[in-house]
């Protein structure tokens, strides 16, 4: 009967399709049979299929409408009519559809993996998973129904299950590229980075040209820390497609982030001539340029970006300072003076105008630019700030103390206010005085490695509560391990301690990060000397003085050194 109806149906398409009637006799041989149900049916949703197909959702809409007059009792027939309000948004009509077809027929599959579908679009991840559920236990073999299912569970963080749904199917398909990638960013959102890591490759083992993978790849790596082969994952992708734009500019955001500015310029450069990122892209490239010391090619840059936006303001503070690190204080100023008094950035324009000013031998001028802006703005903390620095620059600290004690009740919980005070009543021989304000800094900010820093160092060169120092020095190396300064008072307090195996060490680290610093190499001179290898503190004090020409005390300490090998 069905290879008849095959048949049937095949010769009506035909002579539909040619515009031919059909003979009186063949006419009356196919009467009959377009007359049962089932195969007129079958006639009707083909069509309706046709239609869809065509994007003529009203007329596949109607040729299933009048197919379910005849056979009312069709699962398909109602699940496909849900299928089409779906795709039209229709979404009450669609349920009440996909309903019907379940009640009908609650061992036919493709009604409850729409169900799920729908539910999950419309954000009911409970109701999806029921739907999506029955549809896996109704058919085992079909990937939809457990990717939809995993899908829905992660959002419902039911990871546990979400794992066991997808891991089900790849065992069940064990090339199933898209169980593997759903796999890995369910362990990605369970923070279960290695595991996700383990599983992205495996996809890309399946399928190497799976970007999103790729991508995720690179950002689990990220989640771990471990920026270079992040960095070096983007870079593969780019490798195989620069157009790549998302890749790009996230290669660009880390290698920013990792100041790894002399790489980052080549991405800028190649994201600037394709033109992606707009002016955003060259106000990065220009900082790069300024972070590289390249100034001539900042200059340029931020010049390019005033032509297109004259009022951009940061722009020109950018230039400003960019011609102030060349030395070209006149034009510095220039641009610092083009910035409006309303603009967000004039009043670090005015410090710079100050800096300018006082760097020309004008420090009285520059401290009546900065004394206007307070009067401008008494709300501005780093104006007072400056004006304190401006001080301090040409050997007023007192008045420089005065200026923030003065003001003081304005920022009492500015930690940076309190570390300045402290630093400037330490210049002025009250180191007590300093050590309580540093305190008071921590207390406002525990985790402030300056104030650590500074307050070990001071028990440190006090000479007293020498432990108690290390412990604030070991917490501030702890914060910024590659702070050089940090290290050497963790090396001097060491030395004080006597530990001058521990303070080498500290020392030798300091100065792998900065070399030019005369007082870090004087202090691993020190340490050579107490224990006893006069050849490295010789050279260590040599390489100080040579930093420092004008310490006389170095001379002195060679001196004495030479003195001692020749009495032995």
């Amino acid at each position: 009967m069905h290879m008849r109806l095959t048949i049937l149906l095949f010769l009506l398409l035909l002579t539909a399709c040619a515009g031919v009637a059909p003979s009186p006799e063949n006419t009356q041989d196919l009467t009959p049979r377009i007359q049962d149900n089932h195969a007129r049916s079958l006639y009707l949703f083909s069509r309706a299929r046709i239609a869809a197909h065509d994007g003529d959702y009203p007329s596949a809409l109607n040729l299933l409408r009048e197919a379910i007059t005849l056979e009312p009792d069709s699962a398909r027939l109602h699940g496909e009519v849900a299928d089409i309000k779906l795709k039209i948004g229709q979404i009450p009509e669609a349920l009440e559809y996909i309903n019907k077809a379940i009640a009908l027929d609650p061992s036919y599959r493709p009604p409850f993996v729409l169900g799920g579908v729908l539910m999950s679009s419309a954000g009911k991840d409970w109701e999806a998973a029921d739907y999506l559920r029955k549809a896996v236990k109704i058919d085992p073999s079909k990937e939809d129904a457990y990717l939809h299912l995993a899908l829905s569970l992660t959002r419902l963080f039911e990871y546990e299950e979400a794992v066991a749904t997808l891991k089900a199917l790849v065992k069940l398909n064990p090339d199933s590229i898209l169980g593997y990638y759903y796999l890995g960013r369910t362990y990605s959102q369970m923070k279960l980075y290695r595991d996700a890591l383990g599983y992205f490759t495996r996809v890309l083992e399946l399928r190497p040209e799976f970007d999103q993978a790729v991508i995720d790849m690179a950002a689990t790596y990220e989640a771990l820390g471990d920026y270079p082969h992040a960095i070096e994952t983007y870079r593969s992708l780019l490798e195989q497609d620069e157009q790549r734009a998302a890749v790009l500019q996230r290669l660009i955001q880390l290698l920013l982030q990792q100041r790894r500015f002399t790489e980052a310029l080549e991405y800028l450069r190649m994201a600037a001539q394709s033109g992606l990122g707009g002016q955003e892209t060259l106000r990065k490239l220009g900082l790069v340029h300024l972070e590289l010391e390249q100034y001539d090619d900042a200059i340029i840059v931020f010049g390019d970006l005033l032509e297109k936006d004259p009022a951009a303001d940061n722009i020109r503070l950018y230039r400003g300072i960019a011609f102030e690190e060349k030395d070209e204080l006149e034009k510095a100023a220039v641009e610092f003076s083009k910035i409006s008094k309303s603009s967000a950035q004039y009043f670090e324009a005015v410090s710079h105008i100050a800096l300018i000013m006082k760097e020309q031998g004008k420090p009285d001028a520059a401290i009546a630019v900065l004394q206007e802006a307070i009067q401008a703005n008494k709300g501005n903390f780093e104006l007072y700030l400056n004006l304190s620095a401006l001080y301090e620059s040409i050997d007023r600290p007192q008045a420089g103390l005065d200026i923030l004690l003065e003001n003081e009740q304005l920022f009492q919980k500015e930690s940076r206010l309190h570390f300045r005070i402290g630093v400037l009543l330490d210049k002025l021989g009250k180191r007590t005085e300093s050590i309580n304000r540093m305190k008071q800094v921590l207390q406002l900010d525990p985790k402030d490695a300056q104030a650590l820093n500074y307050l070990g160092y001071s028990y440190a060169e006090m000479g007293v509560h020498l432990e108690e120092a290390l412990k604030y020095i070991k917490q501030a190396v702890a914060i910024r391990p590659r702070d050089a300064f940090i290290l050497d008072s963790l090396g001097w307090t060491y030395f004080k301690l006597k530990r001058y195996d521990d303070a080498a060490r500290a020392l030798e680290e300091a100065i792998s990060l900065v070399d030019d610093d005369s007082t870090i190499v004087e202090h691993l001179g020190d340490v050579y000397t107490a224990r006893r290898n006069p050849k490295k503190a010789l050279k260590q004090y040599q390489r100080a003085l040579e930093l420092a020409p004008e310490r006389k005390d170095l001379v002195d300490k060679m001196h004495k050194l030479k003195g001692e090998q020749s009495e032995k």
